[in-house]
């Protein structure tokens, strides 16, 4: 086959490389303009008067996420002060006109004037060396000479303080651009030398807007619910989202449906989702593995099944809160219905169990060799915790549960033959521990099982009645309680016990507000034990003074007296933080003097007297 001439070789490599070009979505709408960029109109805004008051910063800094159009805000910038327009006469400006020859070559990266620099590869004091020593030169053709410098925060310490005394007196002819995602690792000495800008990320409606234009402009059919799973997974990137919303029509071929990008991204079904958590919160362990095994065969990855499941319990809590929050462009109206009655039905502590169970349980699948059996297992925990009721409510039912009442002991009637079963009395009932000190003739065994007959069972209440009756007063009980040396139930008692009403077997008291939560349930069980007979204790209200605030109620009312005093007043005022530990009064303090003095001698001896 003969050569073709140069020229038609050279035209063929033309042609198959202008149909070979083809630009990712991220790079094609690429904003060229201010107007361009969606989601940053405070700092549009800022510029845009910056630059018609000709207030033009020296040093600019970009922080923000991934995407967000940091470097692409830098370019801009960069047109906008070098700007000539089309006439070239116009001066800088927030609209680049994008058709000058200066405006061409910095949006294609080839500006003389305008140079870029990736500081992640070159961060030596060497490389600011070679910076420093070319900003005293003037712009070869542009106004301005522009240093973009990218990922700033990964320069040296070095570097850094290096760049300090030119960043903060650059000569007028230059000016500094950077941007960053770590705003925290940039030296503040570097901050203060430059004007801040936080790119925000793009809120969800905006985000969704933006990638119904770019799919307009290419002729691909997304359906909006698949637009919202793009924005969801790109977390506020632009960037992301066309990068997804290209593999989307990519992987669609047509029209792209929801299933497609929920499959191109691994995640789950929400609806599915939001199936499998309510089978776990309802405990279903069997219908919670059969869904997540349904999932993980349709190509869900366990992972991905737990992460949606924190998500769904961090939003319905969110809900709870605020209602508003239920109104995501990105979340599907089913989803939002049945988000708001799960809010309304599901408590906010159980909610923050599943949520701190299910951090744990990511933790533990991403360890596991085998994510599924990990997921599965988790699965299981969690719906056995389901059911369970969480601790304020064990304690409120431990209060709100009244002491039964001693039943009769029916020691001689066999099962059935007087009407209901027999209680059944132990071998050997519970002894005090010194019988003498409250009687012996009280402590006796009770009675045997005998023939039945209604003298027996009176025999067999005698020992009760005779027991309780050695304790008429509330003093006997606490004499019993110092006579065991139950040191924490007596202080307990004679603090936190507002005693409403008293009878042998049956103590109704107020607590007061430090009271123990156990404490009823902990003196009814040491006088079972004590005196073998069921003791009733109960709460109740109008309780009377503790045993505590009477016996200190001559040492209060003396305290008080002391308060009253101007002196004592005065010291209080001047030491807030001052406590009256110990009062002595003139009393006490002539009984102490009169101890310390030594006795009068009458009559001295002397060693010199002959008598």
């Amino acid at each position: 086959m003969p050569a073709l001439p140069v020229a038609s070789q050279q035209d063929s490599r033309d042609i198959m490389t202008d149909t070979a070009a083809y630009q990712v979505l991220a790079r094609k709408y690429r904003p060229e303009t201010f107007a361009d960029l969606v989601g940053q109109d405070a700092m549009v805004q800022t510029l845009r008067n910056a630059f018609e008051a000709d207030r033009i910063a020296q040093a600019f800094i970009m922080t923000g996420i991934r995407g967000t159009g940091k470097t692409t805000t830098a370019r801009i910038i960069a047109k906008g002060m070098n700007c000539i327009g089309p006439d070239g006469t116009s001066g800088p400006t927030i609209d680049p006109c994008g058709s000058c020859e200066h405006c061409t070559a910095i949006m294609e990266g080839r500006h003389v004037d305008v140079m870029e620099m990736d500081a992640a590869s070159r961060t030596g004091v060497g490389d600011i060396r070679e910076i420093i020593d070319s900003v005293a030169y003037r712009a070869a053709s542009a106004r301005y000479k522009i240093y973009i410098i990218d990922e700033v925060h990964m320069l040296s310490t070095n570097a850094f303080n290096a760049l300090l005394k030119t960043l903060e007196e650059p000569p007028a002819h230059v000016k500094f651009i950077f941007a960053t995602t770590e705003i925290r690792k940039v030296p503040v000495t570097v901050l203060s030398r430059c004007q801040r800008f936080d790119l925000r990320r793009i809120e969800p409606d905006v985000m969704i807007s933006m990638l119904q234009r770019i799919a307009k402009a290419e002729g691909a059919e997304i359906t909006e619910e698949a637009l919202g799973l793009i924005t969801r997974a790109a977390e506020g990137s632009a960037r992301d989202a066309q990068s997804l919303l290209d593999q989307a029509i990519s992987h669609g071929a047509g029209e792209t449906t929801a299933d497609q990008v929920r499959a191109m991204l691994g995640l789950a079904d929400r609806g599915r989702v939001l199936d499998l958590f309510d089978l776990i919160l309802r405990g279903d362990a069997e219908g919670a593995l059969g869904e997540l095994s349904a999932q993980y065969a349709a190509g869900a990855d366990p992972m991905a099944v737990l992460r949606d499941l924190a998500e769904v319990s961090h939003w319905v809590s969110v809900i709870k809160i605020t209602p508003v929050a239920a109104e995501d462009p990105t979340v599907s109206p089913d989803e939002r219905s049945r988000g708001l009655v799960m809010a309304e039905r599901l408590p906010m502590r159980v909610l923050s169990r599943m949520w701190q169970m299910l951090l744990t349980a990511l933790e533990e699948v991403g360890r596991a060799p085998n994510a599924m059996m990990a997921a599965e297992m988790a699965l299981i925990r969690l719906t056995h915790v389901a059911d369970l009721p969480t601790p304020d409510e064990l304690i409120r039912k431990l209060q709100n549960t009244p002491v039964p009442t001693p039943e009769p002991q029916n020691a001689g009637t066999p099962h059935g033959a007087g009407g209901g079963p027999r209680q059944s009395a132990p071998a050997t009932a519970p002894q005090a521990t010194n019988p003498s000190a409250y009687g012996a003739d009280t402590m006796a065994p009770r009675a045997q099982r005998s023939s039945g007959t209604t003298a027996s069972a009176a025999q067999a209440k005698a020992p009760a009645a005779e027991t309780l009756a050695h304790f008429a007063r509330f003093e006997d009980v606490l004499e019993l309680i110092r006579h065991h040396r139950d040191v924490k139930l007596l202080v307990d008692v004679e603090t936190s016990l507002k005693l409403v009403s008293y009878s042998p077997g049956r103590i109704e008291f107020e607590p007061t507000e430090k009271a123990p939560r156990d404490l009823a349930q902990r003196l009814g069980s040491r006088l079972q034990t004590w005196t073998g007979q069921r003791w009733a204790v109960s709460i109740g209200t109008n309780g009377a003074s503790t045993i505590a605030e009477l016996r200190d109620a001559a040492a209060l009312e003396l305290k008080e007296q002391a308060k009253a005093h101007p002196l004592v007043q005065a010291v209080l005022v001047a030491f807030p933080k001052a406590q009256i530990s110990d009062i002595r009064t003139a009393k006490d303090i002539a009984a102490e003097a009169q101890i310390d003095a030594l006795p009068e001698v009458e009559d001295e001896w002397d060693p010199f007297d002959d008598e």
